[in-house]
């Protein structure tokens, strides 16, 4: 994506757009000046702008109101202040009323092209973000499993087997990792099912005393036990004509699974205490995190339940073996934590996805989401920094240890220099945990600059 660099500078004095001009011209932006607010607005409907610069004071449409037209015609790009500091209650309005930042006057230069770079940085990330939503979309329309997103060779694949699956009234087995979605699988396999308008309904095998379990898949007759005062039907009934997503099937007891095989092979229910038999019309879905096969050798769970279970089975992969498909399972599940906290989606930095993107996630899918609610939580600014991720997840992003003995293996007084600068840039950013500007204080260098040579060095 390329780099926002059309600029609009907005001021009333000759000699501050002139200057501003030099400056952000020099520093690679294409530079568009206006007199006042409305020149500028005249200016927004000639051409298109990445960033705007403007001041607060001026004829003719001030900032302020300048900024409500601006949100009127629907142009929607930072706008950065420029205010005296005697203003400064009316920059903090312009920031309240949609302003991305606020620089005071006088200024020094390396101030205007920070100020412009992050805001830069703010739109790239929110196109970003917008291109990834609307890829979203598109593979939730094609691909038919809601809350699925995917890029990844690995994934895709596993979806289109499992549109294929839900279009067969089948059983079939889902396996996978703690935390990969297992259920999300199963809802959208009964969503592209024959049985979309009909019941889904979910048991945790491993949730439920055994005394419990029977009674509440099979229902029970009156006085079949102590506190049975009338029939009472059980899931499999509540779920006639639809889906039964038996969930951690691995942990049932070995009672009720005899009795769970009855059903698959019958088609028909006996509640506790009951003497006849009810038929039932129900597909199951089964899951879980166990190996089976190993379960069976070990005698802890039957092996023609398990060959019964088995017709089709889908393993969802971990989500380290699709690392790729983590920028879309971002924005998607982002969206969907803004939706619970009443917000607008929050913004992933580039080198909080890049952190994101080195982790191993052991956790899973249910990992990467926790992760998200709490930066969610902690972040400023719409936007999600490292500092807002776990400890954990940052600790792997340290920056690289400096060597300062690469230097002196060339006899290249260029080469020489360049390894030099880029341990001693290292060692500072070791010396501050990560932190950048006390990193430019220490190195005596501008934050710019800083900046810049990070990137050239590499030590992210």
């Amino acid at each position: 994506m390329d780099e926002p660099r059309r600029l609009l500078i907005i001021d009333d004095e000759a000699n501050m757009r002139h200057m501003l001009s030099l400056l952000t011209g020099k520093a690679g932006y294409t530079v568009t000046l206006a007199e006042n607010g409305q020149e500028g607005l005249e200016a927004l409907t000639r051409q298109e702008v990445d960033l705007i610069l403007c001041d607060l004071k001026m004829p003719r449409l001030n900032g302020l109101d300048f900024l409500a037209k601006v949100k009127e015609i629907g142009v929607d790009v930072p706008i950065v202040m420029m205010s005296a500091y005697a203003a400064i209650e009316d920059a903090v309005e312009a920031m309240k009323a949609g302003a991305y930042d606020f620089i005071t006057k006088p200024f020094k230069a390396d101030e205007v092209l920070l100020t412009l770079e992050r805001a830069g940085e703010h739109l790239k990330l929110r196109r970003e973000n917008q291109l990834l939503r609307r890829r979203i979309d598109d593979l939730e329309g094609t691909r038919g499993l809601d809350g699925m997103v995917a890029k990844s060779s690995v994934m895709l694949a596993f979806l289109k087997t499992a549109v294929k699956a839900a279009r067969y009234d089948i059983t079939v087995l889902i396996t996978g990792e703690s935390g990969t979605g297992k259920e999300l699988v199963a809802r959208g396999i009964h969503r592209e099912s024959s049985r979309a308008e009909k019941p889904f309904l979910a048991v945790n095998c491993g949730g439920m005393p055994e005394s419990l379990l029977e009674s509440e898949l099979f229902g029970y007759v009156k006085g079949a036990f102590t506190g049975a005062e009338k029939n009472r039907n059980g899931i499999f009934q509540e779920a006639d004509g639809g889906t039964l997503f038996l969930d951690e099937i691995g942990e049932l007891p070995l009672g009720a699974q005899v009795k769970l095989l009855r059903v698959l092979q019958e088609r028909e229910i006996r509640p506790v205490g009951g003497v006849r038999t009810t038929p039932v019309n129900v597909r199951v879905l089964a899951a879980t995190a166990r190996d089976l096969e190993e379960e069976v050798a070990a005698g802890r769970f039957r092996e023609d339940l398990f060959y019964r279970l088995n017709v089709i089975r889908l393993h969802v992969p971990p989500l380290r073996e699709r690392l790729e498909d983590i920028p879309l399972l971002c924005t998607y599940l982002l969206g969907r934590i803004a939706d619970k906290l009443g917000e607008e989606p929050l913004i992933l930095a580039a080198a909080s996805l890049g952190i994101l993107l080195r982790y191993h996630w052991p956790g899973n899918v249910r990992e990467l989401e926790n992760v998200l609610e709490r930066a969610a939580v902690l972040a400023e600014d719409n936007i999600i920094l490292p500092e807002h991720l776990p400890e954990n997840l940052v600790g792997l992003a340290e920056p690289q240890q400096p060597n300062f003995a690469t230097a002196l293996v060339t006899f290249s007084l260029k080469e020489g220099q360049r390894e030099l600068e880029k341990a001693l840039i290292a060692r500072a950013l070791v010396a501050t945990d990560g932190n950048k500007t006390k990193a430019s204080h220490m190195l005596e260098i501008s934050y710019p600059s800083l900046l810049s040579k990070i990137k050239e060095y590499g030590l992210y």
